[in-house]
């Protein structure tokens, strides 16, 4: 099948068979124009069934240049996402502000009647994750969660291995990994943008590929610590005065069946790595290695080391190493783009659906009260 674009926001669709059928374009909406909306900009881009038509920015000026940096000279460039959602010509959006406005945008943009694509994490606390989802039910229409990771070969291969039993029933999962040095700019560490640091930045990432690939068990309890030694010191980072986030976190969260997370991540620290990434079972045990132990690396968006199967043979403990693909990570994030874009013109279900990723803003919830009191607090969904 082959494509050739007409005027109009229409293109034909030259089939095998030689029929020529006429689809409407999917119409997009860009609400918040900062660096992954970019990613998202060039995935739409690579896509002769879609047309970004509107972008909206705070920031004075920043959406015209950013619509216009892509060619989309004759998309419309507005101040806030009330002003693109009143219109009734936008299929969907995809939400990249900071974490803070998440639910802010996504909300409206659903009850105007437009699919999301929200950008991860989903928000900052659990609450506003359920408003998110009470409007999806409202309108009608779906949010997908942006986890690029859950289309990388290995990470699929990792949830299969668990899916077909060779562990037995898992009770214990450690996500490892962390970044020695990688504090970003920007928001990211202003709170009131962008709400908690390296837990929502790349924690996020690791609890949807631990929680993914076993089932997505409801939490029940979460005992959590926080820390901010790196991000503060001027002597590690040159923002130290206006940064105000989580460099690191670590929790001990409970959930539902007598599993055990024990998660961890990291911006900066004295150490290479805080583990690897680990699923024991009552048959046998699954170890994936942190991608790389680069100073900025550590992080689980789309690429791991090698991955072991521990297991017993003939009454012995042995090792199995797992073949691994190598897969370039820009891939993936079009990969998300792509069934998005997919679920919405064939009127199918959310590719990654806030119904699995509350239970990941619930953690993050619980993270966040659980370091904010010192102690363990219950998860209430």
């Amino acid at each position: 099948m082959c494509y050739n674009q007409n005027n109009g926001g229409r293109i034909a669709v030259l089939t095998k068979k030689g029929m020529v059928i006429i689809m409407d374009k999917l119409r997009i909406g860009i609400i918040g124009t900062g660096g992954i909306a970019h990613s998202h900009a060039r995935a739409y881009k690579n896509f002769e069934d879609v047309e970004v038509v509107a972008g909206a920015d705070i920031i004075p000026g920043k959406a015209r240049a950013f619509l216009d940096e892509f060619g989309w000279t004759d998309a419309a460039a507005y101040e806030t996402c009330e002003e693109l959602c009143a219109r009734d010509d936008i299929d969907a959006v995809s939400v990249c502000t900071y974490n803070s406005q998440h639910a802010t945008c996504a909300i409206p943009a659903l009850l105007s009647g437009k699919h999301v694509l929200l950008e991860k994490p989903m928000a900052i606390t659990l609450q506003q994750g359920l408003d998110i989802m009470a409007a999806e039910k409202e309108s009608g229409k779906i949010v997908s969660i942006g986890f690029q990771p859950r289309y990388g070969a290995n990470f699929q291969k990792v949830k299969e291995i668990i899916s077909s039993g060779q562990l037995g029933d898992v009770y214990y999962v450690q996500t490892g990994g962390g970044r020695r040095r990688g504090i970003p700019g920007g928001t990211f560490i202003d709170k009131e943008k962008a709400g908690v640091g390296a837990l929502a930045d790349i924690g996020c990432y690791a609890l949807d590929f631990a929680l993914n690939s076993i089932g997505y068990p409801k939490p029940l309890t979460v005992s959590a610590v926080a820390y901010d030694y790196f991000g503060k010191n001027p002597k590690y980072y040159g923002e130290a005065n206006r940064f105000s986030v989580d460099d690191f976190s670590s929790a001990f969260i409970r959930l539902e069946g007598g599993i055990t997370l024990d998660f961890r991540m990291s911006w900066a620290m004295h150490m290479d790595t805080t583990g690897d990434f680990i699923f024991l079972g009552k048959d046998a045990g699954l170890k994936v290695r942190q991608p790389n132990y680069e100073l900025w690396g550590g992080a689980w968006d789309g690429t791991v080391g090698d991955i072991t199967l521990f297991h017993d043979f003939m009454g012995a403990p042995t090792q199995t190493p797992v073949p691994i693909a190598r897969q370039e990570k820009g891939n993936l994030f079009e990969a998300k783009v792509r069934a998005f874009v997919d679920a919405v013109k064939t009127g199918g279900k959310a590719p990654i659906p806030t119904s699995q990723i509350i239970y990941n803003q619930a953690i993050i919830d619980g993270i966040i009260r659980s370091a904010a009191c010192g102690h363990e607090v219950e998860v209430n969904l």
